[in-house]
């Protein structure tokens, strides 16, 4: 298995235990399992509040210092450098603010996106624009603002060439070319392949020779962008799309004459290892391996945009929920709890694709020891494939219990899925003080049943029934 892909060598219970966490893991564990005590201590979790999502706001510090770290390590001095988070992988305001602090763009894929990240006090000269159905409205908005824009196509080029005329100053703007390297173990996220919806396939026939053109033709079109893929994809085939990508714009450079071509926006994708506490592969692995298979990338001559995601928040985000109800049903232990798929939608739907570990906390909200027992963990939507894990093996949990799905800092409960019309867990951020006690921020409210109904149209109760006495009074008189 690559380093960092989804672990579907089946079920928990038939793999090896993994290796304990150490150094900075390790610590980011030991202040997981506080959070989760303090919540319940602190009543943050409890009968009333029965589901919380934890966010460990030194670990993402932690990851972003990481991640400038790592390619400050291998850039020459001077080198112009814009890491961009991924608002799609934690479209939460305070977390784009906690990013915006440790010195992060946004990266967005339409118009609320934007609006997450201006509301975060993100400039829009550090936001970049990618999506493939940008609007004329939305890329007036990005001219207007100064947001830099990666065109997705040839239709899309000849949309700006038309828009360019009323914009206000030299805009950023960028062409996102897809090299047609191949996928990963996960199809759906995979965005190289013969066929992805993004960008311009440049081993198609005559692909190429028309990027080239289009960027010798147009002055103000002067970045490529490329991103290969995310989870399931393994860094190499990362770095080959980027290397690609590269040697195209030596190209465009060596046949325009000049430095026409003077950024690359290599995306983000980097995989998380949800099989361990262990963070796999690194910032610095991966800058490595860039600067070994790309050494034009690093020679000074190009300014770097970063688009990561999912590898910057994933392990300091933690769903914890109580257990309410344990039952037998074919010899089998279940556990039903408050998580399931309206928290974590992709592994209830694919999940030897998306496996969660989990681990089980007591009534007090520390680790739990004993024996360990095959039991399904389930959540509380109205479906027999509701489960955060099935036949996993641990402590034995009893109502009031707690069970975590760890590594759930991006892509779960900032991405609700409202089945059964399930609330929005609170999220809160934790940290630590300098006595030691875990301090908590919120991030986002718990969602109310007013709320919910409101979101439902219950501000139109009548509409339809309105509606259809009007229809009807109509025909009579027609």
């Amino acid at each position: 298995m690559e380093s960092g892909e989804a672990d579907t060598r089946g079920p928990a219970s038939d793999r090896p235990p993994p290796a304990p966490a150490a150094g900075a893991d390790a610590r980011r564990v030991a202040r997981r399992d506080r959070a989760v005590r303090a919540a319940v201590t602190q009543r943050l979790l409890g009968p009333d509040t029965p589901m919380v999502a934890l966010l460990d706001v030194a670990g993402v510090r932690e990851s972003a210092a990481g991640l400038r770290a790592a390619f400050d390590a291998v850039l020459p001095p001077g080198t112009p450098v814009l890491h961009t988070f991924a608002v799609k992988a934690s479209p939460l305001v305070p977390v784009l603010r906690l990013l915006r602090d440790e010195g992060m763009g946004a990266e967005v894929a339409g118009p609320g996106e934007l609006a997450l990240a201006r509301a975060a006090g993100v400039p829009p000269e550090r936001t970049v624009w990618d999506s493939p159905a940008k609007t004329p409205a939305d890329l007036r908005e990005a001219l207007a603002l100064g947001v830099a824009v990666n065109a997705d196509g040839p239709q899309e080029l000849a949309r700006l060439d038309a828009l360019l005329g009323s914009a206000p100053g030299r805009p950023s703007l960028g062409l996102r070319v897809n090299p047609q390297v191949g996928g990963g173990s996960i199809e759906a996220l995979s965005t190289a392949t013969a066929t992805s919806k993004f960008g311009v396939a440049l081993r198609d026939e005559g692909a190429r020779e028309w990027v080239v053109r289009a960027c010798l033709r147009r002055p103000w079109l002067t970045r490529l962008h490329v991103h290969t893929g995310s989870q399931g994809v393994p860094p190499a085939l990362m770095a080959e799309g980027v290397r690609q990508t590269c040697l195209l714009a030596e190209e465009i450079n060596a046949r325009a004459g000049h430095r026409r071509i003077d950024t690359l926006d290599i995306g983000g994708g980097l995989p998380v290892n949800f099989a361990s506490d262990a963070t796999s592969p690194t910032f610095a692995a991966y800058a490595d391996l860039l600067r070994a298979a790309v050494p034009d990338l690093f020679t000074g001559r190009y300014a770097l945009v970063t688009e990561f995601g999912r590898s910057l928040l994933a392990k300091h985000g933690v769903v914890v929920t109580r257990v309410e109800y344990t039952k037998r049903a074919g010899g089998r232990r279940v556990a039903i709890t408050h998580a399931g798929v309206q928290v974590a939608t992709r592994t209830v739907y694919a999940p030897a694709t998306w496996p969660l570990r989990i681990v089980a906390y007591d009534s007090s909200g520390a680790p739990k020891g004993g024996p360990p027992l095959i039991q399904d963990v389930a959540g509380p939507a109205c479906f027999a494939g509701d489960l955060l894990a099935a036949g996993r093996s641990m402590p034995e949990l009893e109502p009031g219990d707690h069970a975590a799905a760890l590594d759930t800092g991006a892509y779960y409960f900032a991405h609700h899925y409202a089945y059964n019309s399930l609330a929005r867990p609170p999220v809160h951020g934790y940290h630590e003080d300098a006595s030691g006690r875990t301090r908590f921020a919120v991030v986002r409210d718990a969602q109310t049943t007013r709320e919910i109904v409101a979101e439902a149209g219950g501000d139109h109760t009548d509409a339809l029934v309105t509606a259809a006495t009007h229809r009807g009074e109509a025909d009579f008189a027609g």
